[in-house]
């Protein structure tokens, strides 16, 4: 028994009466069993147990290059004691220096605090990068075409003609190009990896067959900072003899083309690939495949390719087995070797973007004679995949949009226009083709060329047999998931997730089709948000990479990352906005608490310094007084600049809590000096923030607004002694105001955790479960599928936007109750602490921390509540549920027909405080109090 209970609590899910201890979930870099991993892999696992308060005391790790050495002593660690540490190990202690491009296989076993061991877990591996370029063997860049370097546009420009379009028109396509090589394997293969990189996307075969179910590989970056690649095991593909490898390269980010739509145009160059193929024999022979000029190119059938443009197929052109052995190339020519842009090449860690879901066609009109209109019935992130029959040469042309106009046409004004893809059919029966190197946002499809196969009427075109949407994300694990009995919350969690989803790609994205920009004002403020439904650990880790290389030498912190274009910021903050570029502070403080690991804040701590100092020297006596503000605010204008919040007023006060955050960081890393230079500032600023925003006759903050009074109250403004009578006349005056949503971007998130924190989640509740006012339920009512980027949903601007979702949060840490301690880390002390709000009878959460999954449902039914608590092992928690000493929890019969009294430490504001271990818990409270 723990010191947290004095009596056990029953275990009601049903388990074997024998006590097990087991480890489970073995990870390397937050993957399972990954290809193309650090040489300083970080190691994680979890415990299963099947009684109560289980708590690892002590660990023993082994690795080996074989499986089946794994007992051999010169491979196995010491015994680790007197730690419960279990995420993001580094296995130092095991005698084996890693070496690139090598599989390793491990396992571990661990003691709790009773001495009970679990025995050897089962076996995980891991398989290493190349980590520098001699381990590339050689292998260069190649291409088709290239320009040379005072014709390359970086960073790229905004929307307008620029001098590479200007000068090389003959070049204006760049030609999307397929590569391949021959090549033979004699011998019993042991193993074959692959190393492969082509920028800006590509997709690699291997005698035909497509490797890897990626899209838009490799991640887009800086590309004069960082290219990606990444890594297949073809062991099992090898053949004995002739083989071929193929890959096709498009653009992406990396060559913008100035056709059609275009956010920006850029040139880091033209399409090119890098790949080593390590083959290695049971008689350890070992062949490399590399990239080089003995490889040969040709044009593809994609004639336009262009990341924000669309994508054109012709498929008269394509030649059949160009990418198998045997195939004459003849015509093909040799590819010419090209520079490198970047200064890394550093493998793809985080989870690869990749189609998700299928969403098949809810219903098809005839808006115009000849033009059909295809409904998927939800607006997604994604491309098309078309089934066709017809005549060689003709051409389909797909317009996709996620608003149709008054005349049952698509709308791209809001989202980028002209944007379509077309296909031209060779011929053959049945045709198959999907878009490889765009994608867009999208609910409808606007069909001209073809018709679908039900139509009476199609005459000579092409008949339409199958069209889907493909939605395409980062394929990172779900988290969490959340239902309850309110029916409009729900829909708006389903609202709130597929903004996520949509936007949720190799970087975090506003919107799917307009800008595709990774705006770095989300990151933290819907990062929340995001990670209790996804394990966004590897996408985080990447995002604070792209803003370490975005930052200047000047300290500053652009407000997107790839910073692909400067934007003119002509006073407004487009460019250099405190509360984006805050994000590298935040962002890795908010990673470092998520996942527990201290590296994150080690490698970000200098960017965070140095933006903080960048912040200083921008302030006016201690204050800024620029940038964009509470974003999108509903206000009495068009929304935009912040409205109804002084921009200084938002700008000072992410700048302190900058301040405080890094100061944090500071402590933890043992920089004392630093720490105390901080928190002096700190000091200064919040005296300066007080004197010129706070009125302390009427305790109001700056104008009054949900966001002037938020922000304060959750950053450590205000004065204790103030708090109560701030959050007192916030809450006053939102119910004055109708209980309405006025807040923007940035405050949102900030209300919704003020009036959670300060107890007053039943006005979240009362502000939200409406549809007549701007808002959540505004938006559902107006038909939106996903969550929009004005309150209003206005047509004018996107219909699939990140920002604005902060309410899942809500659900989570409010409904569900489901946090973490403010001192814990990595969720090694959860806290539960529900709220019952409304109508809502019942909850239903689920959370996996690094640790395992946390549950927190509730039931209210007949005057008692009764709540399900799993808390999984290695953890430990504190559960604030409604109760009084005369109205108490307690704990509830199970399978043994037994009453086990619980271990109250203390009742405070209306709940009752309690301390439990690991386990699976069923409480009773009453419903009213």
């Amino acid at each position: 028994m723990n010191k947290w209970m004095t009596l056990l609590l029953l275990i009601w899910c049903g388990k074997g009466s024998a006590q097990q201890l087991q480890v489970v979930n073995l990870r390397t870099d937050s993957k399972t069993n990954p290809v193309g991993c650090q040489l300083t892999p970080g190691l994680s696992w979890q415990l299963s147990a099947d009684y109560y308060s289980c708590t690892q005391q002590a660990y023993q790790l082994q690795l080996s290059e074989d499986s089946t050495t794994l007992s051999a002593k010169a491979h196995t660690s010491k015994r680790i004691v007197d730690t419960n540490a279990s995420c993001r190990l580094l296995p130092a202690t095991v005698n084996l220096s890693l070496q690139p491009a090598r599989t390793y296989y491990w396992r571990v076993q661990v003691w709790d605090k009773e001495g009970r061991t679990s025995g050897w877990s089962r076996i995980a591996h891991f398989t290493t990068e190349l980590k520098t370029v001699a381990d590339w063997k050689g292998a260069q860049w190649i291409g088709y075409e290239q320009i040379p370097d005072s014709m390359l546009v970086v960073p790229g420009v905004h929307r307008g003609t620029d001098k590479f379009y200007e000068k090389h028109k003959a070049q204006q396509r760049p030609v999307v190009p397929l590569f391949r090589r021959e090549f033979s394997a004699t011998g019993k293969i042991k193993s074959a990896l692959l190393y492969i990189s082509g920028l800006g996307h590509y997709e690699a075969s291997l005698n035909g067959n497509k490797l890897g179910d990626n899209f838009l590989a490799p991640g887009w970056t800086h590309y004069n900072e960082t290219a990606l690649y990444n890594t297949y095991d073809i062991t099992s593909q090898l053949r004995q003899g002739a083989n071929t490898l193929g890959v096709i390269v498009g653009n992406g980010f990396f060559n913008v083309n100035k056709e059609r739509y275009r956010k920006l145009s850029i040139a880091y160059g033209m399409p090119r690939m890098i790949c080593r193929l390590l083959i290695t024999y049971e008689n350890g022979k070992v062949q490399d495949i590399i990239s080089g000029p003995d490889w040969k190119t040709a044009p593809s059938p994609i004639t336009f390719s262009s990341i924000y443009g669309g994508e054109d197929y012709d498929a008269s052109k394509e030649q059949t087995g160009w990418d198998q052995p045997g195939f004459d190339d003849a015509t093909w020519k040799s590819v010419i070797t090209l520079k490198a842009t970047e200064k890394r090449l550093l493998p793809e860690e985080d989870h690869p973007v990749r189609v998700m879901e299928v969403l098949p066609v809810k219903a098809v009109t005839r808006p115009q004679t000849g033009v059909y209109m295809y409904d998927f019935g939800q607006n997604a992130s994604g491309i098309v995949s078309l089934k066709v029959k017809g005549k060689k040469g003709q051409t389909i042309k797909l317009i996709p949009a996620e608003l149709i106009n008054d005349s049952k046409l698509a709308n791209q004004k809001a989202t980028g226009g002209p944007y379509y893809f077309s296909y031209t059919l060779k011929g053959d029966g049945e045709e198959s083709w999907r878009p490889r190197f765009t994608y867009y946002g999208f609910r409808y499809v606007q069909v001209e060329g073809a018709a679908p196969d039900t139509a009476s009427d199609r005459g000579d075109l092409p008949v339409l047999t199958n069209l889907d949407l493909l939605h395409t994300r980062n394929a990172a694990p779900v988290n969490g998931t959340f239902s309850c009995s309110n029916d409009l919350f729900n829909r708006i969690h389903t609202l709130i997730l597929w903004a996520i989803k949509s936007n949720m790609q190799s970087v975090l994205t506003d919107c799917p089709h307009r800008e595709k920009l990774s705006w770095l004002e989300q990151d933290y403020l819907m990062g929340n948000a995001i990670q209790y439904n996804y394990d966004i650990d590897l996408l985080y880790r990447k995002l604070i990479r792209d803003m370490q290389e975005a930052q200047t030498k000047e300290g500053l912190v652009p407000d997107i990352a790839p910073e692909y274009v400067f934007f003119d910021d002509k006073g407004f903050g487009f460019r250099d906005s405190p509360e984006w570029g805050s994000a590298s502070v935040i962002v890795p403080w908010l990673t470092y608490r998520w996942y527990g690991d201290k590296s994150i804040i080690n490698s970000a701590y200098p960017m965070a310094r140095k933006y903080v100092e960048y912040l200083t020297s921008k302030a006016v006596n201690n204050l800024l007084s620029y940038g964009l503000g509470d974003w999108f605010d509903n206000g009495p204008n068009r929304p935009g600049v912040a409205q109804l919040t002084p921009v200084g007023a938002s700008a000072t006060a992410i700048y302190y809590y900058d301040i405080v955050l890094t100061a944090k960081m500071a402590t933890i890393l043992g920089k004392a000096a630093d720490a105390t230079a901080l928190n002096k500032l700190a000091a200064t600023v919040k005296s300066a923030y007080n004197n010129a925003y706070f009125n302390p006759a009427t305790k109001v903050y700056a104008t009054g607004s949900q966001t002037a009074m938020a922000m304060p109250l959750c950053v450590g403004l205000v004065d204790s002694a103030d708090r109560k009578a701030v959050f007192n006349n916030l809450v006053d005056s939102i119910r004055q105001q109708g209980k309405k949503l006025t807040a923007g971007d940035i405050g949102f998130h900030f209300l919704v955790q003020a009036l959670q924190e300060g107890g007053a989640s039943d006005l979240l509740y009362e502000m939200n479960n409406r549809s007549d006012v701007a808002g959540y339920g505004f938006q559902l009512a107006k038909g939106a599928t996903t969550l929009t980027e004005s309150w209003a949903a206005l047509e004018q601007v996107s219909n699939n936007h990140l920002m604005l979702g902060h309410l899942m949060e809500w659900f989570y840490t409010g409904l569900g109750g489901i946090t973490q301690s403010p001192e814990s880390v990595g969720y090694r002390q959860i806290q539960i602490c529900p709220e019952l709000v409304g109508d809502i009878t019942w909850v239903k959460t689920t959370y996996n921390t690094p640790h395992g999954t946390v549950r927190s449902a509730w039931n209210k039914k007949g005057g008692k509540v009764t709540y399900n608590i799993s808390i999984p092992p290695n953890t430990t928690a504190i559960v604030k549920l409604p109760a009084t000493k005369d109205r108490p929890v307690s704990a509830v019969s199970g399978n043994a027909g037994q009453v086990n009294a619980l271990d109250v430490q203390r009742y405070e504001e209306g709940r009752a405080v309690i301390h439990l271990g690991s386990g699976d818990y069923e409480l009773l409270g009453a419903a009213v109090l």
